[in-house]
């Protein structure tokens, strides 16, 4: 099968089993001060795991939920099973799946699926990235007092007290503000001209790793860069190309 194919269809089968499960009694792993690990996140990351490595049995998984498959294979698959776990566990109809797949340091593909309102993005290298199978553009609004914004807050202390003077600067000058709960679709919505710009001060590689490829194609800019504190956690910027962000 098509590595893009695969990925499509396990984001459709992930989809399926958290729309099952929205709105109905929780088995919860952990309650942490800022975040919440649900058992529904290993069973939906166990799914798309199975569907992977039955396709490609040589291949590398790299999840929120830990790693399977063969991890000295250049082909990583990114994975987050529920990118806005606290959005599901609270009835908020605003999260997602993520999938990527990594061939050595370079993205080649994307998808990320929203199971509510049925929309799923994706994108292969050198492709054109699609919504539901329509092209879409990053927007061409150029100023902060035009543009609307999403910024993360992460759950650190550290994190977070970073985060709050940009965001305070950032509420002042833009048209509107958003936190949003997930990494994955505010790049998905920057993409495809939703928002124009999401900045987040600490994030995973699977949160942003389909996005990233998703909001390039589509015409924008992604900065990155490593957290001087933890080398798996990155800061983000996705904007439109046009913003002075």
């Amino acid at each position: 099968m098509d590595p893009l194919d695969l990925a499509i269809a396990a984001a459709h089968a992930a989809g399926s089993l958290l729309r099952t499960h929205f709105g109905s009694p929780l088995n919860v792993n952990a309650l942490e001060a800022h975040d919440i690990k649900l058992e529904l996140d290993v069973q939906s990351q166990t799914l798309i795991t199975a569907m992977v490595l039955e396709e490609f049995p040589d291949h590398a998984i790299y999840g929120e939920e830990g790693i399977a498959g063969n991890q000295e294979s250049p082909f990583h698959w990114i994975i987050d099973p529920i990118d806005g776990t606290v959005n599901f566990f609270y009835g908020i109809p605003h999260f997602c799946i993520s999938i990527a797949l990594r061939d050595n340091a370079d993205i080649v593909l994307g998808v990320i699926y929203d199971p509510i309102r049925e929309e799923l993005w994706h994108v292969r290298k050198g492709g054109p990235p699609l919504l539901n199978g329509k092209p879409i553009a990053v927007s061409r609004r150029a100023t902060i007092p035009e543009a609307i914004l999403s910024v993360g807050f992460s759950k650190t202390k550290t994190t977070i007290d970073s985060g709050l003077p940009l965001f305070q600067d950032l509420v002042y000058r833009a048209r509107k503000c958003r936190l949003m709960g997930s990494a994955a679709l505010d790049m998905a919505y920057v993409a495809c001209g939703r928002l124009d710009g999401y900045i987040e001060q600490s994030v995973s590689l699977w949160d942003i790793a389909a996005g990233v490829l998703l909001v390039e194609a589509a015409g924008g800019s992604v900065k990155i860069e490593t957290r001087p504190e933890n080398p798996d956690k990155f800061s983000v910027v996705a904007t439109n190309g046009l913003l002075p962000l």
